[in-house]
């Protein structure tokens, strides 16, 4: 019993002694802790929605990350099947190119040139023959033995009188020149229509070529365009001239191209002979700073050395020596105490290897190069095997064969037609080449004399085509039926045929004009003929029958 009060006691002193109202101060705290720990649980709050935020934008850039990834992977499948699919393409390309390349392999094996000479072709072609009256043979015959053989009979005295004139002329320029330090120059080769024997308009005008080569130790190394180089294509038919030495490399020693340092030396080339001052290879002719012959320096060298040679041999002949025109460096002229006057060109060229091809400095009376890219380019000239190749087909054809007589017809025509209404693009090697490509298409007996009014038809037609089509192919460079006696070298044989009309391409107002020129040739033809024709008799004349081509 008292346990039981003592312990009812106690529970009621200890509840009296936890009563709040007993501990007014520490109860008022209450309100101030709950106030603090709400801030607090508000920054918990901020700080855990920022984390929430942080994760969400991670979140979001490692989605963008992974569909950027899935992207870039489509992409790459994508060009992986383009670029397959290009492959396909580039070898589909390839394999066309090919099979034509092939096939203008052959199309100019068996058909170098088309000639037109098929009737067909004529049928085509000859529009502006339509309903012009050809001059018959009759008329030709006469217009040729009076006209052109009248005029051309004086033709071999003067290449005689020329030819002896420059070999002495020649003769005295190797005396004056130093044979230590000035080019050696070589016998005269005679070149052009006065040596193929179809010039007809007067003043008659030999074209000379003079070869010439470095003094020792020194060589030439040619290199064309289709030597292997890179040339553009408006360098095609050009090549370049380098003044190596004899025991020197084309390319020259490593030892030119690479610095070497202080401490080392060429085994091949000593420090003396691997120097070589400018001014010796301007000596040489060559372009500042180059070892490329300049044209330029070379015609002013040949210049000055042939008014040295005609001061110390101009005593022994009675006529003067002069240079007739300016722009034509080789141009001379001899003037007799008479009055009468002779012209001759006197042009210095390079030899190609040991071939009859030469590079030619510039053409005398041409527009064959009047746009050369520089003085270091040298065109090449085919005159010699030209001319040979006249002279070898010349022994197959018919006794007075009619292959001359078309030329000269055509180029008399040709020349009136422009004193008339000016020069024109077209030029007589244009006319050349036309009758070249029928001389190799034509079988011999089409070249009988009685066959000249067809022939000269053919030809006319041949260079109406041309000009329509923009396109006449030199003779020699890419004709695989060159024939073999004459020797041409077999790189020009198997080099890219070269258009003679692809200036004419982008210069349109050229191209109209010559085909102007061309046009009112053909019309202006008959008159032209007539003009220069003795009388035929009525009678003969009213049995002529004129039929439109």
């Amino acid at each position: 019993m008292p346990v039981g009060l003592f312990r009812v006691c106690l529970l009621v002193i200890t509840a009296i002694v936890n009563h709040p109202l007993f501990f007014p101060k520490e109860n008022g705290t209450i309100s101030e802790n709950a106030e603090e720990i709400m801030q607090k649980m508000k920054e918990r709050e901020e700080s855990l929605r920022l984390e929430q935020l942080r994760l969400e934008q991670e979140i979001a850039d490692q989605e963008a990350a992974q569909k950027a990834l899935e992207k870039a992977a489509v992409v790459v499948e994508e060009s992986k099947e383009e670029k397959v699919r290009w492959d396909m393409w580039t070898a589909l390309s390839m394999v066309i190119f090919l099979l034509i390349e092939l096939w203008r392999q052959d199309f100019q094996e068996g058909n170098w040139q088309d000639t037109g000479g098929e009737e067909d072709d004529m049928a085509v072609l000859g529009k502006a023959f339509k309903g012009m009256a050809f001059p018959d043979k009759a008329v030709l015959a006469s217009f040729y033995e009076k006209r052109i053989l009248g005029t051309t009979g004086d033709m071999a005295r003067m290449r005689e009188m020329v030819e002896g004139f420059a070999d002495d002329l020649l003769e005295a320029l190797r005396s004056v020149c130093n044979r230590d330090a000035d080019m050696e120059v070589e016998d005269c080769v005679g070149v052009g229509s006065m040596y193929e024997n179809w010039r007809v308009r007067k003043p008659f005008v030999c074209d000379l070529i003079v070869p010439f080569a470095p003094p020792e130790p020194y060589c030439f190394c040619c290199q064309t365009w289709c030597s292997g180089d890179s040339f553009p294509p408006d360098e095609q038919g050009y090549g370049t001239i380098k003044v190596c030495r004899a025991d020197q490399d084309a390319m020259g020693c490593i030892c030119d191209k690479t610095k070497l340092g202080e401490d080392m030396l060429c085994l091949l080339h000593s420090q003396v002979s691997s120097t070589r001052p400018s001014s010796e290879m301007e000596d040489l002719l060559c372009f500042k700073n180059t070892q490329y012959l300049d044209a330029d320096q070379v015609m002013k060298w040949f210049q000055i050395a042939v008014t040295k040679a005609w001061n110390r041999i101009s005593h022994k002949y009675e006529f003067d020596l002069s240079f007739s025109l300016l722009d034509s460096p080789g141009a001379l002229k001899i003037k007799f105490k008479s009055g009468k006057s002779i012209a001759f060109n006197l042009t210095p060229v390079v030899q190609y290897e040991n071939s009859d091809v030469y590079f030619i400095s510039h053409f005398p009376r041409s527009s064959l190069a009047a746009d050369i890219p520089s003085s270091t380019h040298w065109f090449l000239t085919f005159a010699v095997y030209e001319r040979r190749f006249i002279q070898l087909v010349s022994k197959t054809l018919p006794a007075n064969a009619c292959h001359v007589s078309c030329l000269q017809i055509l180029s008399f025509l040709h020349g009136k037609q422009c004193s008339l209404t000016g020069p024109s693009g077209l030029t007589n090697y244009h006319l050349k080449t036309v009758l070249l490509h029928l001389l190799q298409a034509r079988p011999s007996q089409d070249w009988a004399p009685e066959k000249l009014e067809a022939r000269l038809q053919d030809m006319l037609k041949f260079l109406e085509k041309c000009l329509h089509e923009k396109k006449l192919y030199h003779f020699f460079i890419g004709n695989g039926k060159v024939p073999a006696e004459l020797g041409f070298p077999i790189i020009f044989q198997r080099a890219e045929p070269l258009n003679l009309f692809r200036p004419f391409v982008l210069r349109r107002d050229i191209y109209r004009k010559m085909v102007d020129t061309f046009h009112e040739m053909l019309r202006n033809m008959s008159a032209l003929i007539n003009e220069y024709t003795v009388h035929i008799p009525l009678a003969h004349t009213n049995g002529i029958r004129k039929e439109p081509l």
